[in-house]
């Protein structure tokens, strides 16, 4: 009976506070409303937020490791294609290179058509303070043999020293034993050119005659004296006239015409 009792009291004071709620929000403004929901917006909005932010990052990462499976695709296939155009690109430096070889061997036999001559080009160079000598890929099959004067483009190479049978070594003038019977300026002063022992890069010009006026910037050529060297052939420019105690002793130096560091395409002179 007593546990009946205190049922019923419990019962009595919740519908009291359910009375006194409904009495409460029934005296209550819209306004007030309005003021609730916006606390109740302030404490669920972060929360929400924050759900959502997780949610975004998820599916970011999703579609992150998504576009790294697509780009190491991609970049697997660039580099198929990178090594596709290398390979492309170096075929066609092979070709460019045996172009301008032919175009060369063209040119140096139009301009020298007074001559016999074969085309070939420099495989190997061997030079030194003492010794300045190329090897061509040319040589006795296809008749070449020693002594046969060497030109390039811009003028004299040298002379033929030894052949094999595919093979060829010439000695250029900057080779310090070299000696060619040359004719400098229009007055065609008659000077004996060698190798420079000073000055590799430079030819040196002796036996220069007592009456002799020499200027920098003279041509100097072949005299066509010697029994190797046709007459007329280019060898260089005077780059200084070297005066001393001696008129006898005074000589020149010479700039080659042929640039032999770059020397690649040559003829030999048959006949």
């Amino acid at each position: 009976m007593y546990r009946n009792k205190k049922t019923g009291i419990i019962g009595i004071i919740i519908t009291i506070i359910i009375l006194i709620t409904i009495v409460i929000i029934s005296n209550m403004k819209i306004e007030d409303f309005s003021h609730i929901g916006g606390a109740l917006s302030s404490f669920v909005m972060p929360v929400q937020n924050g759900i959502t932010y997780i949610k975004n990052k998820i599916s970011g990462n999703e579609a992150f490791f998504s576009d790294m499976a697509t780009l190491k695709e991609e970049n697997k296939t660039l580099k198929e294609r990178n090594s596709e155009l290398e390979k492309s690109l170096r075929e066609l430096e092979v070709i460019k290179s045996e172009n301008e070889t032919l175009k060369e061997y063209v040119n140096l036999k139009d301009k020298y058509t007074e001559y016999t001559t074969i085309p070939g080009y420099v495989i190997n160079k061997n030079t030194s303070n003492y010794s300045n000598i190329i090897v061509i890929n040319i040589g006795e099959k296809d008749g070449i043999s020693a002594g046969m004067p060497v030109i390039a483009d811009e003028g004299l190479v040298g002379h033929v020293i030894s052949v094999t049978g595919t093979t060829a070594k010439v000695q250029t003038l900057l080779d310090a034993s070299s000696a060619v019977s040359s004719v400098v300026g229009t007055a065609r002063d008659a000077v004996v050119v060698k190798g420079n022992l000073q000055d590799t890069s430079k030819l040196k010009g002796t036996y220069i005659p007592t009456t002799a006026t020499l200027l920098e910037g003279d041509k100097v050529e072949t005299s066509g004296l010697g029994g190797i060297y046709p007459k007329g052939i280019t060898i260089g420019t005077v780059k200084q006239v070297v005066e001393t105690k001696n008129l006898t002793n005074r000589y020149i130096l010479i700039e080659p015409a042929v640039n032999f560091e770059k020397l690649e395409t040559v003829l030999v002179i048959t006949k």
